[in-house]
């Protein structure tokens, strides 16, 4: 039966990383691989989520409030002016957001430029409506790229171009200039852009996130796609969203019916309580600097507050401390590392991955380290070559040497993962983790 597979089926084979997860469940090792917290979401979300259960909001629903939410959010946030009513599509996530959003423009033989390494599900989406997924490299240790590279990369099939910033799986934030050099050239090929924002407020250090579609003459050719999964811990909800033009919303609206009618109903009504968080919820969680901070910013309002907004203060202070922890968390998963032998020359400026290069005495393969580490050391992580693809970094062969970790987890997984790492040591012209 075999022979009855579509041409794209056949095409979509099972991965390296799928049989090392499988592995990674039968030994029971410690996930540094996916990237969801293992921590509890917020509890006023989940109350809002039980709320909306047993208020009986369980059968198909639109909730026009999150798409009046996410317009307030992006003049707020980038400045641009959306009609909620025309604008914005409420999806199951935001890889249904994306996926959508490719069907919608894309038809086949079109051209589709991203950068390399990329996220695993952005070539299959376009390999899925006919297109063409074409590889700009992002050139390592700090994952830049050519901007002549990237101008020869387009043709005249070229219709899109996909930037996901902050970045999966490196960290990158890209950067203003190199923002405007991307919109450049989309307006002079007049391309759209698709954009993967999920880490939008998960950035560290001084990087902050800019959308391309806050440039000059962007907003017109730009598709947002975001989800409250990665801000607010939620990645099972399952509620995301994009934001277009209105003629091409509406296109995205309607292959979103087509596919899954609507996006889970309770779980719509409790995106609005996250949304609903003032501005300074959302700086909160890259200006606050440690939990005194935060509970200071607590306690000096406490007396002035309502109690609507004393719960939100809470809230505040609740992420105000994991946040902090995100950056702590960084810290010590490159230190870890290190102390293997791992080359970590550029630290994430955004996101919860750390992309980091193989100890240059290990003379094996990325997938081959993460099976002796699932094995050896009872620790999961993603061989990196499930990013990259060789049509843009085929003479350079660093494509099997990066090894992707996940931080977004408690302390105590991560103290437990890290215990365990630093018990190992490698034998690398043998291909082996042995335990000290």
């Amino acid at each position: 039966m075999y022979a009855k597979l579509s041409r794209v089926a056949r095409m979509l084979t099972p991965s390296p990383i799928q049989e090392l997860s499988q592995l990674a469940q039968r030994i029971g090792a410690i996930n540094l691989a996916e990237g969801f917290p293992d921590f509890p979401a917020p509890p006023d979300f989940k109350a809002a989520a039980v709320s909306a259960i047993n208020s009986d909001f369980n059968q198909y629903r639109h909730v026009q409030g999150i798409c009046e939410l996410v317009e307030a959010k992006m003049k707020r946030d980038h400045g641009l002016q959306i009609n909620p009513l025309t604008d914005v599509v409420i999806s199951c996530g935001q890889t249904e957001a994306f996926a959508a959003s490719i069907f919608a423009v894309i038809d086949h033989g079109d051209e589709v430029l991203l950068f390399d390494p990329a996220y695993e599900t952005y070539g299959p989406c376009i390999s899925l409506a006919g297109g063409i997924p074409v590889y700009v490299p992002l050139d390592p240790p700090y994952w830049t790229f050519d901007v002549e590279k990237l101008k020869k990369s387009f043709t005249s099939r070229t219709k899109a171009v996909v930037l996901n910033s902050p970045h999966n799986p490196t960290g990158k934030v890209f950067t203003k200039g190199e923002l405007e050099a991307i919109a450049e050239a989309c307006r002079s090929r007049d391309c759209i852009c698709i954009t993967d924002e999920v880490y939008e407020y998960i950035t560290f250090d001084i990087h902050n996130h800019v959308s391309i579609s806050s440039l000059h003459g962007m907003q017109e050719r730009t598709i947002i796609t975001s989800s409250l999964s990665k801000t607010f811990s939620v990645t099972g909800w399952r509620i995301g969203w994009s934001c277009a033009p209105s003629n091409i919303a509406s296109a995205i609206r309607n292959i979103h019916i087509k596919i899954t009618d609507s996006a889970p109903a309770p779980f719509q009504e409790a995106a609005l309580t996250a949304l609903r968080s003032s501005p300074e919820y959302f700086k909160s969680l890259r200006t606050v600097s440690s939990c005194f901070d935060a509970l200071a910013i607590y306690a000096g309002n406490y007396f002035q507050l309502s109690c609507r907004t004393i719960k939100l203060q809470i809230h505040i202070f609740y992420l105000g401390m994991r946040w902090k922890s995100y950056e702590a968390r960084r810290d010590n998963a490159v230190e870890t590392l290190s102390g293997l032998g791992f080359r970590i020359q550029f630290r994430p400026q955004g996101s919860f991955f750390l992309f980091a290069e193989l100890p240059q005495s290990w003379l094996h393969s990325d997938v081959d380290f993460v099976r002796e580490l699932i094995k050896k050391g009872g620790v999961a992580a993603v061989p990196g070559c499930g990013f990259f693809h060789n049509s843009s970094n085929n003479e350079t062969k660093y494509y099997n040497r990066f090894v992707r970790f996940a931080f977004c987890k408690s302390d105590e997984t991560l103290a437990a993962a890290a215990q365990r790492i630093r018990e190992l040591e490698i034998i690398g012209d043998k291909g082996l983790l042995k335990k000290l």
